[in-house]
């Protein structure tokens, strides 16, 4: 049996795994950590880069884009709402060799990116949505551009299938979809039917599926059930960056070698490892550790910690403190069963944030304007 792949342009993604852009999550160390445990193997995008922040070069963007030299292909997602802004950010990538893949953000939900009729807003406006499109390709040359989107903006405005078309007769080079709304945000349960629907509406091009893979099984079912091409893994792995071992090995011809099912004392390894990185990365040591914080609750997930001790690894501000406290540990515990599971943010409906009429005429550039687009970077 030949094991699946992806192509991007000229690059092969072997076996087809991708870890999503999360904001504050996938910089530089953390995308390290998941491609040591996957031998290397998939696709690992960055953070989100506003285009408006990239152009005007600002500090914190350029450090965000920032690839040590393991990184291949180097992928950058790319958010941006006026189509002249985000060529002039492609056509810099390409011109200071900047990356080797582009990824368009049209999923984020949040509101201050859809109050700007950003993110998951944006392709309830097609013209709006070819422009950007057609912008990034020619902009972008030889570089493969591709796109990740939600559904729509509420189940009354659904997107998905015709932005999928616009996305094939603009040149895009596959898309990923998660498979929920904007007004769901995180919560309820991913629509896979949507991510087969998406599949047999534009088969000119691999089509990923995002959305409730908490495990390489989840991964292997949804191909399967689906079709799709290849998988988008985001809170999956939030203190979890073994799963891009597990996503290789079940994608072996044979199953691979099973599953990682670390100890707690593995986990504690990792997780200083974690937090060394970040502060290597962020060239302070506080600062590092600090960042860290948010992952211990991911991390310990289904061990036995307890709470004041949990409360004091999300306060350490030193490696040393950091070390001690996690020594402290009954580190022989077993992975606990169901460790696995939803983490992060898993808020249900809400009400889309949206610009003033947006909803009005799908075929307009309403409420888009030069102060639509945000100058900072990472979501």
């Amino acid at each position: 049996m030949t094991q699946p792949q992806l192509q991007f342009g000229p690059h092969t993604v072997q076996p087809p795994v991708v870890l999503a852009p999360m904001a504050g999550i996938t910089n530089a160390p953390f995308r390290t950590l998941c491609r040591e445990f996957s031998g290397g193997k998939g696709l690992f995008v960055s953070e989100m880069i506003t285009t408006r922040a990239l152009v005007e070069r600002d500090a914190k963007t350029m450090r965000l884009i920032h690839f040590d030299g393991t990184e291949k292909p180097r992928s950058i997602q790319l958010y941006g709402v006026d189509p002249v802004t985000v060529g002039k950010a492609v056509r810099m990538i390409v011109a200071e060799d900047l990356a080797d893949h582009i990824d368009l953000n049209f999923g984020c939900p949040v509101p201050k990116v859809t109050r700007k009729g950003g993110g998951s807003a944006l392709p309830f406006k097609r013209h709006l949505l070819r422009a950007i499109l057609r912008e990034a390709v020619s902009g972008a040359g030889s570089l493969p551009v591709t796109m990740k989107m939600r559904k729509g903006i509420d189940d009354d405005h659904i997107t998905y299938l015709d932005a999928g078309r616009i996305a094939v007769e603009e040149g895009v080079t596959a898309i990923a979809l998660h498979g929920r709304t904007a007004a769901q945000h995180y919560g309820g349960t991913a629509d896979w039917d949507a991510i087969a629907r998406l599949k047999e509406a534009v088969p000119e091009i691999p089509v990923l599926g995002n959305g409730d893979i908490w495990s390489a099984d989840d991964a292997m079912r949804m191909m399967r059930e689906t079709g799709c091409d290849g998988v988008v893994v985001g809170r999956g792995c939030l203190g979890r960056p073994w799963l891009f071992g597990d996503l290789v090995a079940a994608f072996e011809p044979d199953g691979g070698a099973g599953y990682a099912r670390p100890t707690l004392k593995e986990v504690a390894a990792v997780m200083l490892r974690h937090a060394e990185l970040l502060a290597q990365w962020l060239e302070d040591e506080e600062r590092g550790v600090i960042d860290f914080r948010k992952h211990v609750a991911w991390y310990t997930k289904g061990f036995s910690v307890g709470s004041e001790m949990r409360k004091k690894l999300a306060i350490a501000s030193s490696l040393a403190e950091l070390d001690a406290l996690l020594g402290e540990l009954d580190l022989d515990q077993p992975w606990p069963p169901g460790a696995d599971g939803p983490r992060g943010r898993t808020s249900g409906r809400n009400r889309v944030v949206l610009p003033d009429g947006w909803l009005n005429d799908p075929w307009d550039r309403a409420g888009v304007g030069e102060d639509a687009e945000l100058d900072t970077s990472g979501g």
